[in-house]
């Protein structure tokens, strides 16, 4: 089992769920519903797809086939949900699914393989898969939450203008080893 690669990893999906977090604070409620047209998915859909694929995915991670036979992969993109407190819950629960599904790894069961939809995978092929996926779609709410908020959206990352302010203060300090997550989940470098 590679602890870094697993440590590497779960700070990189709490970083896209904070992201996520992030956007959702700074968005009214009737954003969260918002489409820019008609094939377009608003963020509340958007939510719902990554919920559906995080339970099913991360569910049983080790035991049963990432597509599971409960799951109902297009009703993830039925319009059907309609509060903040819906969209959250779900966003919560899936993200509590895969954290879970982490933590449950272990040197012992870390070259089991993970099928989805038939297909082996290694369990880092698993997770790699996955940080391919949320990633992108982490990427459509934050870009649409910038597209909502405008002018009054406030960056999650270097703000424009202040790229070389960032990168002198960052090269005033001593080398040192830390996961780029770090600064962003307020940890401590290791």
């Amino acid at each position: 089992m590679d602890t870094d690669y697993l440590t590497s990893a779960r700070k990189q999906f709490e970083y896209y769920k904070l992201l996520g977090d992030q956007t959702f604070a700074q968005l009214p409620d009737e954003a969260l519903f918002w489409q820019p047209n008609a094939e377009s998915n608003s963020v509340a859909t958007i939510v719902k797809h990554l919920w559906g694929n995080m339970l099913s995915r991360w569910t049983d991670f080790l035991t049963t086939d990432g597509e599971k036979p409960w799951r109902q992969r297009e009703a993830e993109f039925d319009n059907d949900l309609s509060t903040r407190a819906e969209v959250l819950a779900h966003w919560e629960a899936g993200w509590s699914c895969l954290l879970a599904a982490l933590n449950s790894l272990t040197p012992e069961n870390w070259d089991q393989p993970v099928y989805i939809r038939n297909q082996g995978h290694t369990v880092t092929e698993a997770i790699n898969r996955q940080l391919a996926h949320y990633p992108y779609h982490v990427g459509q709410i934050v870009f649409i939450g910038k597209l909502v908020r405008a002018g009054q959206w406030q960056s999650l990352s270097i703000p424009r203008g202040t790229s070389a302010t960032y990168n002198a203060e960052k090269f005033a300090q001593e080398p040192h080893r830390a996961h780029f997550t770090d600064e962003y989940l307020g940890r401590k470098p290791e």
